[in-house]
């Protein structure tokens, strides 16, 4: 055992944001850990590392080897690579830590051991100057892994360009790794294109390091973590196995405590109404008390918590023709230097295409020329009939000085003050979040904005810049379900490679001024070797009346929730037929045996 938390409690003033957080951390371990925004993930982390004191709890430690990668900025002018790459954790960070240590307790005039602390002093002013050289070196073999030259180390973050700034991040992750028992990271994933994303797996796989991190990056959850942590209302709970693993027992625990709480309701009800039913016919005698006492006596449930969802609609306009944006030979210039060439798309109706690869590539200019946004050569179509919705990943179309209600009463006008409220609420913006100027919220919150701009705006056409950066877990699954329902087309430049698998039927990777196209999903695109089992999307139904399953032997009672994914409707396909099951409407992802192509596929 490395690390232990048991029962952290933490409050800033009256706000309690953590009431009974606890983590255990082995040797080995690779741990993701969850919630909404807000939920006290950060904090959490902070007060595992030592950066913020906790209230109340148990908390052991052994080992001091911790490196820890908070959520840092893309960019800060008072900040070189240096200080990024070493800063808080580097190793001569915490030299210089302890010799301050020792040289506030020298001047506290304390009974002290004096020869003690200056023979401690130093020896570590020996390690600093021995240090200083080798820690050099190693920042930039660092570099160097991720093709950046040494002499880049003393250049401010806001001096390089966006993929440099990424690389640096990258690097900054070696270095920590290297040299830590436990690697703790906030969102490791924001700044990184899918490429960078799949070599930091292979190289987290293979480290020796343990890890703690929180993602609300569902694929790379699935890859790395082998246990799961979510944060909800100031407590943790765990369970084994990665996100897609998470999702499929969560589900299980809810429908569980429901049930729970169901019956001790019916059972409390039950006995009041003995009880009472005693004191009327037998006032004379105590029999009710006794009953009073019983009921007294049972275990209470808590009640399980209401979840609140983000309920997204896009609003379809009129179908537009078969094609829909036609383009032949199309390329792109900007600051005379080619980023596209020779582009050829096909793009009809229906079709929900993602578009991905490395940062640098081209992505956003391909968007914007199909837009008409920059200029262009070669054969452009766009249908008459298209009515395009556009989402911007940094949120352009919104005035940061006005407030929430006063950006969406621009659109729908000010006297629709209710209208307004009502839709922002759809996305969880209530309260004092609604009168906030829009500059003050958080990317998330800002993000959750602009997709209210585009559920006020009827299209059958949705250009889409990374829609899921800033966004949660929840709304993440919120959007996808909303574009999985939307009856228009979808192009969307995205990194979550979970939205890939989950909305686009196909994909589209932009390498090397060059646009390749593919028919399926992005897994499918890389191929699953030796897969038994794949992740897919399942419809939630619930049971109207019981019945057997007799192709897998399992009973289904009344109430009962299940997820049946396409692969596998035909086997429910009676019990639907004879009202049995209905949907509900609810969606999840789910393991399901892989197909037999595949299987195949992974034998040869």
């Amino acid at each position: 055992m490395l690390l232990k938390a048991q029962a952290i409690a933490k409050s800033f003033g009256p706000v309690k944001v953590l009431t009974d957080a606890s983590i255990q951390i082995n040797r080995g371990d690779s741990i993701g850990l969850i919630g909404i925004n807000g939920a006290g993930k950060s904090t959490f982390l902070k007060i595992l590392v030592g950066e913020l004191k906790f209230d109340t709890g148990e908390f052991v430690r052994h080992t001091e080897e911790i490196g820890y990668l908070e959520q840092f900025p893309e960019s800060s002018p008072q900040f070189t690579v240096r200080d990024v790459l070493g800063r808080p954790y580097g190793h001569i960070e915490n030299i210089k830590k302890k010799m301050r240590d020792i040289e506030d307790t020298m001047a506290s005039g304390n009974d002290v051991d004096w020869n003690a602390l200056a023979v401690d002093h130093s020896r570590l002013e020996r390690d600093l100057k021995n240090t200083d050289v080798q820690d050099e070196d190693k920042l930039k073999a660092s570099l160097k892994k991720v093709a950046l030259p040494g002499d880049i180390m003393d250049r401010t973050m806001d001096s390089l360009s966006g993929g440099e700034r990424t690389k640096v991040m990258l690097s900054r992750i070696l270095v920590q790794a290297d040299s830590c028992d436990i690697l703790v990271m906030d969102e490791p994933t924001s700044h990184l294109d899918i490429e960078t994303v799949e070599w930091l797996e292979d190289y987290l796989l293979g480290s020796h390091c343990s890890f703690l991190v929180i993602s609300h990056d569902r694929y790379f959850l699935d890859k790395i973590a082998t246990r799961m942590t979510e944060i909800s209302n100031g407590k943790t709970r765990e369970y084994k196995g990665n996100y897609t693993d998470f999702i499929t027992k969560k589900m299980l625990d809810l429908d569980k405590a429901e049930k729970e709480y169901k019956k001790y309701v019916n059972n409390k009800r039950h006995q009041e109404e003995i009880a009472e039913q005693l004191h009327r016919d037998q006032w004379y005698l105590t029999a009710h008390k006794t009953r009073e006492k019983l009921i007294s006596k049972i275990e209470e449930k808590e009640k399980p918590e209401e979840k609140k969802e983000i309920t997204v609609k896009i609003q379809s306009a009129p179908k537009s023709g078969k094609n829909v944006i036609t383009c032949k030979g199309l390329s792109a210039e900007l600051g005379g230097k080619m980023i596209l060439e020779d582009v050829e798309l096909d793009i009809h109706k229906g079709d929900k295409i993602g578009i991905f690869g490395s940062n640098g590539e081209g992505k956003s200019t391909l968007i914007k020329a199909l837009l008409g946004k920059i200029p262009s050569k070669g054969e452009l179509w766009v249908a008459p009939g298209a009515k395009i919705g556009y989402y911007s990943q940094n949120h352009e179309g919104l005035d940061p000085n006005l407030t929430v209600e006063e950006q969406i009463l621009m659109v729908i006008g000010k006297d629709r003050r209710g209208d307004a409220r009502a839709i922002l609420s759809r996305m969880l913006l209530t309260g004092e979040d609604v009168d906030r100027p829009i500059k003050t919220l958080s990317g998330g919150q800002r993000a959750r904005v602009a997709l209210c701009m585009l559920l006020l705006d009827e299209t059958n056409v949705l250009v889409l810049d990374e829609p899921t950066n800033y966004l949660d877990i929840p709304a993440r699954h919120a959007v996808e379900e909303a574009l999985n329902e939307y009856g228009g087309t979808v192009i969307t430049v995205t990194h979550d490679r979970y939205f890939l698998d989950t909305v686009c039927t196909k994909v589209a990777e932009v390498k090397n001024r060059h646009v390749r196209i593919f028919n399926g999903t992005y897994s499918e695109m890389k191929g699953r070797p030796n897969t038994k089992e794949v992740v897919a999307d399942a419809d939630e139904y619930k049971v109207i009346s019981p019945f057997t399953n007799w192709a897998v032997g399992k009973k289904y009672a009344k109430n009962d929730r299940l997820l049946i994914a396409p692969a596998e409707i035909d086997g429910f396909q009676w019990a639907l037929d004879q009202g049995k099951i209905r949907k509900t409407g609810g969606r999840q992802r789910k393991k399901v045996a892989a197909p037999e192509e595949e299987k195949g596929l992974a034998k040869k």
